[in-house]
C-alpha cells in the first residue's frame, strides 16, 4: 500500500479541473493551444494535471529549449490567476523541482487524497495500478529508482533526448502489437480507496474516459486524453464542483 499525499481545498474554491494525457511535444501545437486557451478561460480556481502532460521529459535542464520554454511561459502565466498542481505520469516522471518552480506549479505525490466539498477524492495517474502488465511494472520500478535516475542525469541532454525517443518508439511498437492495453486492477483500486478512506478515484493513463462502479459506494472516473491534431479533435476536462463531477468537452 502506498503512502497517500494530502491536498485540502480551501473553502473559497468552487471548481477544480482535472486534466491528463496531453502528451505535449513540438508535434502537437493545436493541443498546446487548446491547453493555453483553457487555462486562460476556465472558471475553475484550481487545475490539477494528472500526468503525461508531456510526451517525454528527460530532465529539468530541458526547460530552456524552445518548445519547453514555451510551455513554461504558458504555465507560469496561468499560475498567476490559478492554482496549478502537477502529478507525474509514466512519460514525465522526471519533472523536478526546478521545472515546477519555474511554472508556478505545486507537485503532488502519486497517489494523493484531495479533500474538497465535504468528501475525499483519490487522485492518481493510474499506471501503478495496471498490475496485469508485469513487464511494465518491472520497468516502472527500475526507472523510478533514485539510482537509475541519478545515472541518467549524468548523461548530456542530447543523449537523454535520444534515450527518451528510443523508449517512446519501443512503447509505441508494443502498444500497436496489443489489442487491449492493461487496465487498472479493480481489486487494487478498491484497496486503495478503502485504505485512503475515499469513495471516488480519479485517474488518467488509459485513454479510456468513463466511469467504473467498483463496489457499492466506490467508483472510478477516468480522464480523457487530448489530441487536437487528430480528426476529430479530442479534449475534455473533468470538473469537480459541490454538485459532483461533470465532463466538459473542449474540442
Amino acid at each position: 500500500m502506498p503512502e497517500f499525499g494530502e491536498l485540502v481545498a480551501p473553502p473559497q474554491w468552487r471548481r477544480i479541473d482535472f486534466i491528463s494525457d496531453l502528451h505535449l511535444s513540438p508535434d502537437t501545437p493545436k493541443t498546446l493551444a487548446a491547453l493555453a486557451a483553457h487555462l486562460e478561460e476556465t472558471a475553475a480556481e484550481a487545475v490539477v494535471l494528472l500526468g503525461d502532460i508531456f510526451e517525454v521529459w528527460v530532465g529539468d535542464d530541458a526547460r530552456f529549449d524552445p518548445f519547453e520554454a514555451q510551455c513554461v511561459a504558458m504555465l507560469r502565466q496561468a499560475s498567476e490567476r490559478l492554482k496549478l498542481f502537477f502529478m507525474a505520469g509514466n512519460r514525465d516522471f522526471l519533472v523536478g523541482p526546478d521545472m515546477l518552480a519555474d511554472c508556478g506549479m505545486q507537485g503532488l505525490a502519486d497517489p494523493t487524497v484531495l479533500t474538497a466539498f465535504g468528501q475525499r477524492w483519490l487522485l492518481t495517474h493510474g499506471d501503478a495500478l495496471c498490475l496485469e502488465d508485469s513487464k511494465y511494472q518491472a520497468f516502472r520500478a527500475q526507472v523510478r529508482h533514485p539510482a537509475w535516475q541519478a545515472g541518467l542525469m549524468t548523461k548530456p541532454l542530447s543523449e537523454r533526448r535520444a534515450i527518451g525517443q528510443q523508449m517512446r518508439a519501443a512503447s509505441r511498437m508494443k502498444q500497436a502489437s496489443e489489442e487491449l492495453w492493461a487496465d487498472l486492477d479493480a481489486k487494487a483500486c478498491i484497496e486503495w480507496l478503502e485504505a485512503s478512506r475515499s469513495q471516488v478515484m480519479i485517474n488518467g493513463h488509459t485513454h479510456r474516459p468513463g466511469r467504473h462502479d467498483l463496489a457499492p459506494g466506490l467508483a472510478r472516473h477516468v480522464l480523457s486524453d487530448w489530441d487536437c491534431e487528430g480528426e476529430p479533435p479530442r479534449a475534455e476536462v473533468l470538473r469537480l464542483r459541490q454538485a459532483g463531477l461533470r465532463r466538459i468537452p473542449l474540442a
